[in-house]
């Protein structure tokens, strides 16, 4: 067990360290982590970081399913009913202008084939509800409606990869119809059994409500896989439905957030930063660069239109494009598909990586240094501290 606690308190003091960058140079910390990542796997190895040990891949990947489903809880339902119109052409649009341009690019710019050619349309296509999330947690927008809508949009850009993924290469069987059935069997079952489980077992120092949470999630993780599908898609999903329960709970939601920003997601940035191959980047930089520009190119002309056409002010719609130009989750889930069934090989599977993680940082870095919305966190502000002066007043 010796070499098992040297590296976790290798992995943690690597997320200190990102913590503390990322107050130094005020970037979101998962972002620094990223950084993190990949210095650690160029400077140490990835051997060395044990990155394929099951241990730590299971904590990112929880770090992942967590994080996923505090996204979907913290959905405003009252705010996506109002918005739906708008998430649901922004995501739309986020998915198909990258899919169909990345997909283009890498066929007729890199000579890929056509199988190939989809994939990286697909790994390219992704937003990153963990990046975006992440970054919503780190500034505050998750309060105000502009960042519920964001996450809302997010949401359907990622269904719209994981549908086309499916449709194009998974096979379509029966563990995929008895999968989709238990989803939504649960989906609809736990939004009336939670609050009442709650009520009566909830409120105890045993943590009753994130045992509760955790066996939801990673049952139907298990189920997923089980399903060629992915963990993190059923997370959502479940995190959507609960909204009204556990997003409306805000200790819950910050004890989940401790657990998961405390422990799991070092290990899931982290681990992400340290995948890229720099020799494979390095005999192909130009790859690398097509699908990084295809794909921001691709996110700007399609995202930035629809915020104006609703009204949007430049420098929100500005920002929510270059949010929306975020890929991590589902990019490198993705990739890693295409490398494990033979789609693409270890080259290809590299500059995907290495574009989709190089789009986390990038367009996220550029959003909150010129782009970030502080006012709508100014009026959340007044509208929090107004009721109060008003309710200090007529007492």
């Amino acid at each position: 067990m010796t070499e098992t606690w040297a590296l976790a308190a290798l992995w943690i003091g690597l997320g200190l360290a990102a913590a503390l960058a990322s107050i130094w140079l005020r970037v979101a910390t998962a972002l620094s982590e990223i950084v993190v990542g990949t210095l650690a796997g160029v400077i140490l190895g990835t051997a060395f970081l044990g990155v394929d040990q099951a241990w730590i891949k299971f904590l990112a990947g929880a770090a992942a399913i967590v994080l996923t489903f505090l996204a979907g809880a913290e959905l405003d339902p009252e705010v996506f009913r109002r918005k739906w119109k708008e998430a649901t052409a922004v995501g739309l649009i986020s998915f198909l202008a990258p899919f169909l341009a990345s997909a283009a690019a890498a066929r007729w710019l890199l000579g890929w084939d056509p199988m190939a050619s989809w994939l990286a349309g697909i790994a390219m296509s992704t937003t990153s509800v963990a990046v975006v999330y992440a970054v919503m947690i780190e500034f505050g927008f998750n309060t105000t409606d502009y960042g519920k809508t964001v996450l809302a949009a997010c949401f359907i850009t990622d269904l719209g990869t994981v549908v086309a993924l499916g449709l194009i290469f998974a096979p379509f069987t029966l563990n995929t119809v008895l999968f989709v059935g238990a989803m939504s069997a649960v989906c609809l079952a736990l939004p009336w059994i939670t609050p009442r489980f709650f009520r009566r077992y909830g409120g105890r120092a045993s943590e009753i409500e994130a045992k509760y949470l955790l066996l939801a999630l990673f049952g139907l993780g298990a189920l997923a896989s089980w399903a060629d599908s992915e963990a993190v898609l059923p997370a959502y999903v479940l995190g959507m439905a609960l909204a009204g329960t556990v997003g409306r709970d805000h200790l819950l939601v910050r004890r989940l957030r401790t657990l998961c920003f405390g422990l799991l997601t070092p290990f899931y940035f982290i681990r992400a930063g340290s995948l890229i191959s720099l020799p494979a980047l390095a005999a192909a930089p130009g790859a690398f660069l097509v699908m990084l520009l295809t794909k921001v190119a691709a996110k700007i002309a399609g995202v930035y239109p629809v915020t104006q056409a609703f009204r949007s002010p430049r420098k929100e719609g500005m920002y929510t494009t270059l949010l929306m130009s975020t890929g991590l989750t589902f990019g490198t889930i993705s990739s890693l598909f295409g490398l494990s069934h033979g789609v693409v090989d270890q080259g290809q599977y590299s500059v995907l990586v290495a574009a989709v993680i190089a789009s986390a940082v990038v367009p996220t870095v550029i959003a909150n240094a010129y782009f970030m919305p502080r006012h709508l966190l100014r009026v959340e502000e007044v509208d929090v501290v107004a009721p109060a002066r008003d309710g200090a007043k007529r007492g």
